[in-house]
């Protein structure tokens, strides 16, 4: 590894899922981490090697940890092989026994194929190593001892060592999963967001195979989530230090969590599967496992007076349309009528489950899991009518000013705008619409002049357009229901229906055989 890109403070990318880049930006800031600049699904940021290894270690919300290393513009493939064969020294990174991959992502109208990118960038690793050395290093898809991320964006390359190896979702503590289970990265967002910090209690009705109740425990216990993982990336780096590991992974201390964490599912095998991840991760006495389908909850069995919930519920492809709306018809009365003073996130994709709900949220977001687009959405229950408590609330003096409750909307979409793409010597992506290369050639925002650039040079709807004696107006044809003639045109130009074999009155024949049609065979 070359000393210039790990030596003092160096620029750093963590990358995140869609909708947790605010979530990620608190978490670097507690790690301390310095110039944080959020961007669209990553987070940049300074820091030394110490910091390095405590963000693979520490962070929850973060998917990779990325080190940039290089940023070119290239037009054309060969461009892009020119600049990484001649202007690239790999042998900071790489032996010539050693091995290597690239992974690609690519959003461009001159890349169009994240592949044969890779395909290049291996090409000039390996003309590089024929040059200078007797041997060039192998390709490995499958745990390589050094794994380069290339990013294009329109026809900027960013060039970047990942710190990371597997994506940091995988924790290491998984022993057995269930159908689609929700990431572990995004669980915990989804707690973050959820403002769950152990002050109250935490359950999840539908826990699956536990990947809520897990994360939680972690967080309550302060156990960091990069510790069951066998190995990271940068330990097979040249300039690896593993006593300033040794010490990163001894900087915690585990503690109590103050209140008891609950699971429960109406599948048996779901709750063994919880059981063995949980007793995997080593934080089985904090959590408390049962078999209970959640329309079994009432005001006598529910684990507290408060607290909150959490859960995600089957949908998309494991739901069939006539079982969405009776069981999430079920979530919205139980949780109306068994939970009235605790506050519920629920996680799914379909307006028409959220509608079976029944409950009007006080938070929703968009988010992914994995590629299927969701939402989250929070819920304050109480029991009785709405308006009713939000008068108790008022008289109480406990109602959120309306200024306040709408903060949350307005604090994302600032952040949604500060968001910019990342460059590694400091400035950022213009994100200005206008200043952005359009896909057809064209860019945003504004026509150029001649392309009625100007709201007055536009013609209007029924506005007389130049060459014509009078002014446009609607065809007479346009809206058929209001033209009895016209529908009657159409009425005569049709063909004529076949008529019935049999009338509605009289009785079929005995012996009726549907017809058969050509390409059937006989049974």
């Amino acid at each position: 590894m070359s000393v210039s890109h790990t030596e003092g403070t160096f620029d750093m990318l963590a990358k995140t899922m869609a909708g947790l880049e605010d979530i990620l930006c608190k978490e670097l800031e507690t790690l301390g981490a310095s110039d944080i600049r959020p961007g669209r699904r990553m987070v940049a940021f300074k820091g030394d090697k110490r910091l390095l290894y405590k963000a693979n270690v520490h962070l929850r919300t973060a998917l990779r940890v990325l080190v940039p290393i290089d940023q070119f513009e290239a037009t054309n493939a060969d461009e892009l092989y020119e600049h990484l064969h001649n202007d690239v020294n790999w042998g900071d990174f790489l032996e010539p026994n050693s091995s290597f991959a690239f992974d690609t992502v690519v959003y461009s109208d001159v890349f169009t194929h994240s592949k044969f990118v890779a395909y290049r960038a291996k090409d000039a690793v390996s003309d590089f190593f024929r040059e200078h050395a007797d041997r060039r290093p192998n390709v490995a898809v499958m745990d390589p001892d050094v794994r380069f991320h290339v990013h294009i964006a329109d026809t900027v390359v960013t060039l970047a060592l990942d710190s990371s190896g597997e994506s940091l979702h995988k924790r290491g503590y998984r022993v057995a999963q269930g159908p689609a289970p929700i990431s572990e990265v995004l669980a915990a967002g989804i707690l973050m967001r959820a403002g769950w910090d152990d002050s109250s209690v935490l359950l999840d009705p539908m826990c699956g195979s536990g990947t809520f109740l897990t994360e939680a425990a972690l967080m309550a216990a302060h156990v960091p989530p990069g510790i069951f993982r066998d190995h990271f990336a940068f330990e097979r780096w040249l300039d690896f230090d593993q006593s300033l590991l040794d010490e990163v992974l001894e900087e915690w201390d585990e503690v109590e969590p103050k209140h008891k964490i609950y699971g429960s599912d109406i599948n048996p095998k779901a709750i063994a599967i919880a059981r063995a991840n949980i007793q995997r991760a080593g934080v089985q006495k904090y959590i408390d496992l049962n078999v209970c389908p959640i329309d079994d909850y009432t005001l006598d069995n529910r684990p507290a007076d408060t607290g909150i919930i959490v859960m995600n519920p089957p949908y998309g492809e494991r739901m069939r349309p006539e079982s969405v709306e009776g069981l999430y018809g079920s979530i919205g009365s139980t949780l109306k009528h068994a939970f009235s003073g605790w506050k519920a996130w629920i996680i799914s994709s379909g307006q028409e489950g959220f509608d079976a709900v029944g409950l009007k949220q006080s938070v929703r977001q968009e988010l992914y899991n994995g590629s299927l687009p969701c939402e989250l959405r929070g819920y304050e229950l109480f029991a009785g009518k709405r308006d009713e408590h939000l008068q108790e609330l008022s008289d109480a003096g406990e109602l959120t000013p309306v200024e306040e409750r709408g903060s949350f909307y307005r604090e994302q979409e600032d952040f949604r705008r500060s968001m910019t793409g990342y460059r590694k010597d400091g400035r950022t992506f213009d994100s200005d619409r206008e200043h952005r290369p359009h896909r057809g050639g064209k860019p945003y925002g504004k026509r150029p002049a001649g392309e009625h650039g100007d709201s007055e040079e536009r013609p209007r709807r029924f506005e007389r357009r130049a060459g014509e004696d009078g002014p446009r107006h609607r065809r007479p044809d346009r809206r058929d229901d209001r033209q009895p003639a016209f529908r009657a045109r159409l009425d005569d130009d049709r063909k004529p229906r076949r008529p019935r074999r049999y009338d509605d009155r009289e009785e079929r024949p005995r012996v009726f055989r549907p017809r058969r049609h050509r390409g059937d065979s006989e049974e």
